[in-house]
């Protein structure tokens, strides 16, 4: 499920990811012990406060990964940011709660629901009386009209990255008067409600130009509680100010700012002032929350290094009382600046604080099903039934305060309707039967082997092999870009051994999945992937391997394929202990790092690996979006494989035939039993395991109100702000 396009809708995207420090988890409540569908792991983290509360006015700075190439989100370049300004100055008919789960949007919508179901299914949506676009138009049939004609497919004039369900509208019309739209479909749509959400208006949705570029830098027309002011490329923000016309709440702020920062530059923004509130990596949550074994700061950098190990070597050379020359002086004073800015960002930071839940997404061993060993379902299923899942989940979550649960459906995530943990169809940790699996699918101790060459040379960029496993055919020109980063690859799981550790590093943790290809693309672009993260400093174990496998003279090995750009070595760590888990049941890892603009496109999706993490996020309307996602692979004309987000290859006629159903019915209890019936089968075939729900940190200045850690929910740009002097944030929980 992709945070954009064709996967999982744009809405679902979450703002980023991230967090330390000693803040309480706080549990949401409102769901039975015996619902499958659970609570969610954690509650939003957003400082809730009383629009009474907050004070009138003032900018929030917040900082993004990038300006958007895109303000239209049903472009394919459309990123997190572009969903971001889409919330808050246009119509959405339905937005997300605390629990994962639509609600429809007061604002604009009096009402929707089936009308008639025989001959067809037909939805009438009642529009709020004072909804209107900022140019004084009233919001109506017209528009939703626009938005049909345009992502129904049916024209390729227009460059539209997903069409899901506005292909099985039949017919748009308005209704008994202007306030009412009528919505038939041609088939029944299980997922009506996920459309139209953002709306947008007839002047970009009513022509290919205006589509395809009239929304790219500028809204001339928005119906929300702002619009947008300006976008600057060359000072790299965007600007939202109030909507005059905003019939609704008025926004409390004056304007927000969504100012691009690297992420590795946000812990000095906030600590200068430049931004208010920013999504962040745990060693810099840790610098916020000034934990103790926190990020590195400046004595702990290479220039503070540097000072204190020239001083101490003068000292012990000299003694304490000699009198020290130029080089030791000057160290001293390099010393002495770190100390002062250090002693500074400390006291910056104190006006933040971070704020943690879990983003609606979660982290996957990806195994790609479409050659090689991994084609056997029982290599997969041996693959699986040796991995410790709630050790991975410990490994990621306990560092950071969160409940360490294993996820258990690859289609929700707890405290959504859909979510029920299936992963009893495939099967805990179980080394016996792993084996056992390995064993009957012809994989057994000894015999000849053919080893795999040792220290061959990359083409392409600086980088060496350390030894590696026979490739798989097709795999030259990837291997030939994978060269990069500084020990390109090694092998877990050779002579017996348990794992290579690739280093600690000083990394205290940056970003670990990986989310989906247009998502992931953009993120390695902007510098590195948010998601989840191992703690600083953790290695793999070093555990004892079984005898390597041999079938038909070749070891049984995997390709490992990983990242090599900034921050990746707390995934390696993860993929480390992986691999020595593997190791422990016969099974090589073949570690191999590739640069980060060739990651998803040249490997993910191009299906040049065997094993590989990366991330999807929940949708509220699994059957729908999840759908391109488990799809069975069905052969091209020219003999290709159309996989459309299906990385791994796998996929069933039976899961298929589940979807279809689920889309198909207007029953809600049913839908959520198929969709939970496919997750089922989804496990059975082994193609990816869900390890963890990926953590949401987030550093805010303590006066912000009503921001933060959103989890689930869709923010509510008009309530945030500034609280009042003397005022505070509500003890309760959002639910």
């Amino acid at each position: 499920m992709s945070h954009d396009v064709v996967g999982p809708r744009a809405v679902m995207r979450s703002v980023t990811f991230l967090t330390a420090g000693a803040l309480a988890v706080t549990v949401l409540t409102g769901c039975s012990s015996e619902d499958k569908a659970g609570k969610p792991l954690a509650a939003q983290d957003i400082a809730r406060a009383s629009r009474a509360s907050i004070a009138d006015g003032g900018t929030l700075r917040w900082a993004v990964d990038a300006v958007p190439e895109t303000l239209n989100t049903f472009q394919s370049d459309a990123d997190a940011t572009t969903t971001r300004i889409a919330q808050a100055v246009l119509p959405s008919m339905y937005r997300m709660d605390a629990q994962g789960r639509p609600q429809r949007n007061a604002d604009f919508l009096e009402s929707a629901k089936v009308v008639e179901t025989e001959p067809k299914q037909v939805v009438l949506y009642k529009l709020n009386q004072q909804a209107v676009w900022s140019d004084g138009r009233e919001i109506g049939a017209a528009d939703f009209a626009a938005q049909w004609r345009a992502l129904s497919g049916k024209d390729a004039a227009y460059w539209t990255a997903r069409n899901a369900g506005y292909d099985r509208i039949e017919k748009i019309e308005r209704g008994a008067n202007d306030l009412e739209v009528k919505v038939t479909f041609a088939k029944p749509y299980a997922d009506w409600q996920s459309l139209f959400s953002p709306l947008y208006p007839k002047d970009v949705m009513g022509t290919p130009d205006a589509f395809n570029d009239g929304a790219r830098g500028k809204l001339k027309v928005s119906a929300g509680p702002f619009k947008v002011q300006t976008v600057d490329r060359k000072e790299k923000d965007v600007v939202l100010t109030r909507n005059p016309r905003w019939w609704g709440h008025p926004a409390k702020l004056n304007e927000i700012v969504l100012a691009a920062v690297p992420r590795d530059q946000r812990a000095q923004a906030l600590a200068s002032g430049s931004v208010d509130l920013a999504e962040i990596d745990p060693a810099d949550a840790q610098r916020v929350t000034g934990s103790a074994g926190g990020a590195a700061g400046p004595l702990q950098g290479p220039g503070g290094r540097t000072a204190v190990k020239a001083l101490r070597t003068w000292e012990a050379r000299h003694g304490s009382d000699a009198e020290p020359g130029d080089e030791e002086l000057k160290a001293w004073e390099k010393l002495t600046k770190a100390v002062a800015r250090e002693q500074k960002e400390k006291e910056e930071l104190r006006g933040f604080e971070v704020r943690k839940s879990f983003e609606p997404a979660y982290t996957q061993l990806a195994l790609n099903g479409s050659e090689g060993p991994l084609a056997d379902e029982r290599v997969r299923r041996a693959v699986a039934r040796a991995l410790d899942r709630k050790q991975l989940a410990t490994l990621v979550l306990k560092p950071l305060g969160l409940p360490a649960v294993p996820v258990g459906s690859h289609l929700a995530l707890s405290g959504q309707p859909a979510y029920a943990d299936n992963s009893d169809a495939l099967g805990g940790q179980d080394t016996a039967e792993a084996q056992a699996l390995l064993a009957d699918a012809g994989w057994v101790p000894g015999g000849p082997l053919q080893e795999p060459k040792k220290a061959e040379k990359a083409a392409g960029a600086a980088g060496e092999k350390q030894g590696g496993a026979e490739d798989k055919p097709g795999r030259k020109k990837a291997d030939e870009e994978s060269a990069g980063g500084d020990d390109g690859t090694y092998i877990v799981g050779q002579d017996d051994k348990a794992g290579r550790q690739a280093g600690h590093g000083e990394d205290g943790g940056h970003h670990l999945a990986q989310d989906g290809r247009q998502y992931a693309e953009r993120q390695l672009r902007q510098g590195g992937m948010p998601g989840a993260y191992a703690p600083k400093g953790t290695a793999a174990p070093a555990g004892t391997g079984a005898r390597v496998l041999a079938k038909d003279g070749k070891p049984l090995t995997l390709r490992f394929v990983l990242p090599s750009g900034p921050g990746s070595q707390p995934l390696r760590q993860v993929a480390d202990r992986i691999s020595s888990m593997l190791a422990k049941v016969g099974i090589r890892t073949d570690v191999t790092k590739v640069p980060d603009d060739s990651y998803f496109k040249d490997h993910i999706a191009s299906g040049q690996y065997d094993l590989a993490l990366y991330s999807w996020p929940a949708s509220a309307f699994p059957a729908t979006d999840a759908r391109p996602i488990y799809a069975k692979p069905v052969p091209a004309a020219d003999g290709s494989l159309v996989v459309q987000q299906n990385y791994t290859r796998v996929g069933t006629d039976q899961v298929d035939q589940l979807f279809d159903q689920a889309l198909a019915t207007l029953d809600q209890d049913e839908e959520r039993d198929l969709i939970r019936k496919a997750d089922s089968r989804i496990w059975a075939a082994a193609g990816s395991i869900p390890l963890y729900q990926r953590p949401q940190l987030v550093a805010a200045r303590k006066t912000l109100a009503n921001a933060g850690a959103f989890g689930f929910q869709t923010p509510v740009y008009e309530d945030m702000g500034y609280l009042k002097k003397g005022a505070k944030p509500s003890a309760t929980p959002t639910s």
